[in-house]
């Protein structure tokens, strides 16, 4: 083995390496707010009947715990056990599929030291945000006056109602929750810290390990890439929307998490490798594969109501994909002002930060608190 070869082959070892941390990284991140939010998160989701109040609580519930499927599944919970119904549910269901989109943007915060990158990164991770606020605009008050994505999941539930289930395993989930757990207990079992203070230091530690394996996978990647890579990603499967949908699917179903499909992306963003228009195809179809964990895991609980659940989380993404991306205007709209928040972000890099404050955790706990005081 001769030197250039011995160092291209320690480069992708390194890039490996520094992947598996990040998404160690991302795991620990979602267990400290699950640590800090879960307990809060499901009296929030109990709480209202009120449509407008769901969908902001399915964004901060979601925002707090990190994750879509764990909002979805306290919710079918909630529902099969009649503590809400499938019409109170589908708003917090539209809600995670926004709250959702936090842990990209998050990760794209990462690139915060790094104009040029910061800037890339934050377009790249909000791109996701934008379409599905659009989807939202255009699908709650259609929802709201005609109820049709309840009726549509509904007949769907009837027809696979005795189905059966499938339990699929995420092997990067397999991968890094040895690690993630090592971490977690070392602040909650070994060193018997407060609680919060315990949490607190779990995601200190996230987000310290996002910073440094970021940096080092984009170093990496500039290095390693060469141009024929490029080529691949942004000629082929940036100017074929259906492959870059389609690769968004299979992949977050093979991953179960549609966060981890997208926050993978923000590296190679940030390097410049991939661009914004690349991007946005494989973060539909993350959104589409996201939902098939929940409906395999419906099938098997036999519950009309969990299964309509799953199904709507279903139809709402699909819609958004088939109906509202062909039409020009929705589908250059999300990139324009990912990118619009991208440049501010670059001039004035407070302004990401009160954006991921403002529409994931300010905008919907205010609403909440002001629609408890008017009660």
């Amino acid at each position: 083995m001769n030197k250039n070869t011995f160092k291209t082959f320690l480069k992708i070892i390194l890039v490996v390496t520094s992947l598996y941390l990040f998404l160690v990284s991302i795991g620990i991140i979602g267990v400290a707010f699950k640590g800090f939010g879960k307990g809060f998160a499901e009296n929030l989701l109990a709480t209202t009947s009120n449509p407008f109040v769901g969908l902001f609580i399915g964004i901060l519930a979601t925002s707090l715990i990190q994750s879509s499927s764990t909002t979805t599944s306290i919710t079918v919970g909630m529902v099969a056990s009649g503590v809400i119904t499938v019409g109170n549910a589908i708003p917090i269901i539209m809600g995670a599929n926004i709250g959702t989109t936090v842990t990209n943007t998050l990760v794209a915060l990462g690139h915060i030291t790094r104009k040029e990158e910061f800037r890339r990164a934050i377009a790249g991770a909000t791109v996701h945000d934008f379409f599905n606020l659009i989807c939202v605009a255009i699908m709650f008050p259609l929802e709201l006056a005609t109820g049709f994505l309840q009726k549509s999941a509904t007949f769907l539930s009837t027809l696979f109602v005795n189905f059966g289930g499938i339990k699929f395993t995420s092997p990067i989930k397999t991968a890094t929750q040895p690690a993630i757990h090592l971490i977690k207990d070392l602040f909650t079992e070994v060193l018997t810290l407060p609680h919060n203070l315990g949490y607190s230091l779990i995601l200190l530690t996230g987000a310290l390990m996002t910073f440094i394996t970021l940096f080092c996978i984009v170093k990496l990647m500039k290095s390693l890439v060469i141009e024929r890579t490029e080529i691949a990603l942004n000629n082929v499967i940036g100017k074929n929307t259906l492959v870059g949908i389609l690769a968004g699917i299979i992949f977050t179903i093979f991953v179960q998490s549609s966060s981890i499909t997208t926050s993978l992306l923000i590296p190679l963003i940030g390097a410049g490798i991939v661009t914004i228009e690349t991007v946005f195809p494989i973060t539909l179809g993350a959104n589409i594969g996201t939902t098939a964990t929940a409906i395999l895991a419906s099938f098997a609980t036999g519950n009309p109501a969990a299964i309509t659940i799953a199904f709507s989380h279903l139809l709402f993404n699909l819609i958004g994909v088939l109906f509202i991306y062909p039409v020009k205007l929705f589908r250059t709209l999300p990139i324009n002002l990912a990118k619009g928040l991208g440049d501010l972000s670059f001039r004035k890099r407070r302004y990401a930060l009160i954006y991921v404050a403002t529409i994931f955790f300010l905008i919907p706990g205010l609403l909440i608190i002001i629609s408890k005081l008017l009660k």
